[in-house]
């Protein structure tokens, strides 16, 4: 913890400092999505001749391999790091992120550039949840989800955004060009994290198998299955988002930016909702906004050949799943104890567990033959997966606090 709350400037400038890092990462995450066709002809130039569909599916790995390389990245890099100052983590966290991405636009090959990919979510999971902890820390007791939540902002307007932006760039100059502006942000993260961030201690006692006796929560492991389960239903959609719009819809390719800034705005509201929500009842938001995931899923599904129903729903999608991320991130340092800051970073894992599932099934059922709007069908099962998993989670709570009436 910081000796004392910065003063309100400070405060403000780290925590946007932060957020222009999250901002680079909901870039690099997301705007691999609208790219697909792109990067599929560019590097799998003869299955595209062939097969554009399976060209596409296959190119979707390099979304699986990103989601992998959070997952095993959050839990190992914020347990090797806990004891060691946050501010200067943060700071190394944001250099590795220059450096992977810059791989990206210059390595030559697919099977090059997926390795690069798996490298640059590395660093993804630790840098939200010791970025989380140290946003908390700011913003003072009783804001958790709030301090959560700010630093996710810059995830969610890089949807409004930054996601858009490099997706109309990347169609226009090169994919390549989208990464390159990657790498440039997350320079500028590094430098403001560096000026602008305050000292802030980390836990010196603690190490990584100490963080790791974290798994022995039955809690835990059901708040992951939640994120990696039920996020995974807003995945399949959003990692095939550009077929979507231009396959189903009918619509022409420089629609794509537009739907997926519509995506971010109800990102961007959505992650500003749920913070505020899982303050006032943290239960209620998990269970029925994955509930309302699944519901709107059902109603893209049944309407996706309208584009403007289209937009619409994943408008509506990218509301809903947002607050559920804050929310998920609270739920699991409720029940880590004193594993925070694996438990903040976990919660990275479980949504890109989430992230790779999604795209993975959204791809076999492309392969398979079944269109591109049988993701969206994947997306309505895999939120009904998360929402029985937050029910259990949630009644596993109240069994165990209710009083023992005696008979």
């Amino acid at each position: 913890m910081i000796p004392s709350l910065p003063t309100r400037g400070i405060a403000r400038w780290a925590l946007l400092s932060l957020a222009v890092g999250s901002f680079g990462i909901g870039m690099t995450e997301f705007v691999v999505m609208g790219l697909l066709p792109d990067i599929a002809q560019e590097l799998l130039p003869s299955e595209w001749a062939s097969d554009p569909d399976a060209a596409i599916a296959q190119t979707g790995w390099l979304i699986s391999l990103y989601a992998l390389g959070v997952v095993v990245g959050a839990p190992t890099i914020a347990g090797s790091v806990a004891r060691f100052p946050r501010h200067r983590v943060m700071v190394a966290l944001a250099a590795a992120l220059t450096l992977f991405n810059a791989l990206t636009f210059l390595l030559p090959t697919f099977e090059l550039v997926a390795a690069s990919r798996f490298l640059a979510g590395l660093p993804h999971g630790a840098y939200f949840g010791i970025g989380a902890l140290v946003a908390a820390d700011v913003l003072g007791p009783g804001m958790r989800a709030k301090g959560v939540a700010f630093v996710l902002t810059g995830l969610t307007l890089a949807n409004v955004v930054g996601v858009p932006l490099g997706t109309a760039l990347g169609q226009e100059v090169g994919w390549r060009a989208a990464f390159m502006l990657v790498a440039a942000i997350f320079l500028i993260a590094t430098v403001l994290i560096t000026v602008f961030v305050p000292q802030h201690a980390g836990s010196p006692g603690r190490t990584l198998r100490a963080e790791l006796k974290v798994f022995r929560i039955g809690q835990v492991w059901l708040a992951l299955a939640v994120g990696a389960i039920g996020f995974g239903g807003f995945f399949a959609v959003y990692s095939y988002i550009a077929p979507l719009v231009t396959e189903v819809a009918g619509s022409p390719e420089w629609a794509v930016p537009v739907v997926l800034m519509v995506m971010g705005v109800g990102m961007t509201i959505g992650n500003l909702i749920g913070g505020h929500l899982a303050d006032v009842h943290l239960t209620r938001t998990l269970v029925g906004g994955h509930a309302t995931l699944a519901a709107v899923l059902v109603l893209l599904a049944l309407t996706a050949q309208s584009i403007y129903a289209l937009a619409f729903f994943v408008l509506a999608v990218g509301l809903v799943s947002a607050a559920l991320s804050p929310t998920i991130q609270t739920r699991l340092m409720d029940v880590a104890g004193d594993n925070q800051s694996i438990a903040a970073a976990l919660n990275h894992s479980a949504l890109n567990l989430g992230n790779s599932l999604g795209a993975l099934l959204g791809g076999v059922v492309i392969a398979a033959g079944w269109g591109f709007v049988a993701p969206a069908w994947v997306g309505v099962a895999l939120a009904s997966g998360g929402l029985v998993v937050a029910g259990c989670s949630v009644a596993s709570d109240r069994a165990r606090t209710r009083p023992v009436v005696a008979s």
